[in-house]
């Protein structure tokens, strides 16, 4: 998990922050005991189950097994990468990191420069919106219903109508402009030389989820589209080192904590369709800047909720759009509904005539996924031949294979045998036939839960993180190898080992040394097990030595017996008659 950041410098970053302190900033926390506790962030709840440990610097949620260190908690509150989780702890802590030298400099700090960019031009068509040059522009967003401090809000901004306006602003700069093209803000010329990419247009910046700038989306003005009708409406930033279209969503940034919050996120498909419900008061919206999702956004949007709302016009297009969309949400397990807009409207427009609160209306009203396909089917094939009941079956029958949830997959059977007069048994059949010709599409398993925990095992693992002095005792007592469950046998290992080294063990700073979540939880459900009488302790740590030492020969016993079984069936007389022997030494050793 530490990658190339010194061991030394992570543990210095985690004693210099306080857990408590870190997480009390996002979620308010109430002193339980020595630990505090807090209604879960990751997962809704009612009552609390998520502990947040003073003394082992930890947190775990006992409702969804999220839980980590100060890196963890940041990690996945804030949706950050481990080496962006350190940066930030690093500065609050006033801990300088060292610059890698074998990290490759050319990708790291060309997204710096790229970015850089990306923010002066920016600020240059912020500048120019409010010069004389753009007062057609702000005039047309006013006009369009923004307000001031929306503008503000969002850095909507206007691009000149020069040739190299842009270019030249940032040469002055000291731009360079072959740095300016790969930021996809110029375009070379065929007889050397750069040009503007976007002029005469009111400019969106498009932000990354830290409100970096990384791209550009360019509106052209309704009089300049009159006198130039073979002009495109919208013009974009071209993909970059900076930016992937199909792994951004335009205002997540704004809207992600409105989206954790409600648990839910409408999605729209424009700037401006995202900007005027989010004026008017929607929050909890993201806008797609086009029709084709990917999974990699349909992901993004579910680190944060799994309840998504898609708002279409109800032209064709936007319908198409909405049952080639439906299913990359239904794959990944997230509860999809569509609001269906009516003809003419789309989400800005329907705002500024009917109001805000007639589109929350329409949101909360939303269909859900079975109904809106089956609507649309039904317009377009029809319901009463054979064949349009076929092809409309086929359609539905592929989204409900994808559901995860079985119950919905037999009450939406039902309910489209119903709907189409046609046999549940036929219907079956047909999704049966699907689930062979596409196994990845068929019933996906539950995850499976890490087995549960040896109580003697966690028990004792506990009492070593809270005293030091005890692994001393128990290296010489017990070896890794007597603790059967392999995530207890893996941090035993390397307690053993850290305490050899002569190295403090830390409960937070040992989770840093682990990459397979299941051993962290093993260690964080262990560190906040209830509190052990000082009074009662050592005869509780001879009973778990004694314990440990009864099972792990309990466990030896039985494999040699398997072996011995094998043996036998096998007519291996010189492995039968060692197995044996070495069973006789067993029982003696018990």
């Amino acid at each position: 998990m530490a990658g190339r950041i010194p061991e030394n410098i992570l543990e210095d970053i985690l004693s210099r922050v306080d857990i408590v302190e870190l997480i009390s900033a996002y979620i308010p926390l109430k002193r339980a005991g020595r630990n505090f506790r807090a209604c879960c962030p990751f997962h809704h709840e009612k009552t609390p189950s998520f502990m947040v440990s003073p003394d082992r610097q930890i947190f775990h949620c006992f409702g969804c097994d999220a839980g980590g260190n100060a890196f963890g908690f940041l990690m996945q509150y804030e949706r950050l990468e481990f080496p962006e989780a350190v940066e930030t702890l690093a500065r609050k802590a006033g801990v300088t990191l060292p610059r890698d030298e074998r990290k490759d400099p050319s990708s790291s700090s060309l997204a710096a420069l790229l970015l850089k960019i990306n923010e002066a031009a920016a600020s240059y068509y912020v500048s120019c919106l409010d010069s004389p040059g753009g007062l057609p522009a702000k005039k047309y967003l006013l006009k369009r219903g923004l307000n001031e401090e929306t503008i503000k809000t969002f850095r909507i901004g206007y691009a000149p109508k020069g040739w190299e306006t842009l270019t030249n602003h940032l040469r002055n700069k000291g731009f360079n402009l072959s740095l300016l093209e790969k930021a996809g803000l110029v375009l070379s010329k065929e007889g050397g030389g750069y040009y503007d990419r976007f002029r005469d247009r009111i400019i969106f910046p498009i932000f990354d989820i830290k409100t970096r700038v990384i791209a550009f989306g360019a509106r052209i003005l309704p009089d300049a589209a009159e006198a130039a009708q073979k002009q495109a409406k919208y013009v974009n930033s071209p993909e970059t080192p900076v930016y992937v279209k199909g792994r951004n969503l335009y205002g997540l940034n704004f809207s992600k904590e409105a989206v954790r919050e409600n648990d839910a996120v409408a999605v729209v498909e424009g700037y401006l369709d995202f900007i005027m419900p989010y004026q008017a008061g929607l929050k909890n919206i993201i806008a797609s800047c086009g029709t084709a999702f990917t999974i990699e956004q349909a992901r993004l949007i579910k680190r944060y909720t799994s309840n998504v709302v898609m708002v279409y016009d109800a032209d064709n297009a936007g319908q198409m759009a909405a049952l080639r969309n439906l299913d990359i949400f239904i794959e990944e397990g997230m509860d999809v509904k569509v609001v269906s807009l009516p003809e003419g409207l789309d989400p800005d427009l329907f705002v500024r005539k009917n109001g805000f609160a007639a589109f929350k209306e329409r949101i909360d009203r939303a269909e859900n996924i079975f109904d809106y396909k089956l609507k649309i089917l039904k317009a377009r094939h029809g319901a009463k031949s054979i064949e349009s009941k076929a092809a409309i079956s086929s359609e539905i029958l592929l989204t409900i294979n994808r559901l995860k949830n079985a119950i919905l997959k037999t009450e939406y059977i039902k309910r489209l045998a119903q709907e189409l007069d046609l046999r549940e048994d036929a219907l079956l059949q047909e999704l049966s036939k699907m689930k062979q010709a596409t196994p990845g599409d068929t019933y996906n398993p539950p995850v499976k839960r890490a087995p549960e925990m040896n109580p003697t095992e966690r028990l004792l693992i506990k009492l070593m993180l809270e005293e030091e002095g005890l692994i001393d005792d128990m290296m010489r007592k017990l070896s890794p190898e007597d603790f059967l469950d392999e995530r207890a046998s893996r941090v035993v290992s390397i307690m053993f080992e850290l305490n050899g080294q002569g190295k403090n063990i830390e409960t937070n700073k040992l989770i840093n040394r682990i990459d397979d979540e299941t051993v962290s939880r093993f260690i964080r459900e262990s560190a906040l097990l209830p509190e052990v009488s000082e009074q009662n302790k050592d005869i509780i740590i001879d009973d778990c030595v004694r314990r440990l030492k009864n099972d792990r020969l309990k466990a030896k016993k039985q494999e040699l017996h398997e072996r011995i079984k094998a043996a036998q069936l096998s007519q291996d007389e010189d492995k039968l008659q060692r197995l044996m022997r070495e069973f006789h030494c067993l029982i003696k050793e018990r």
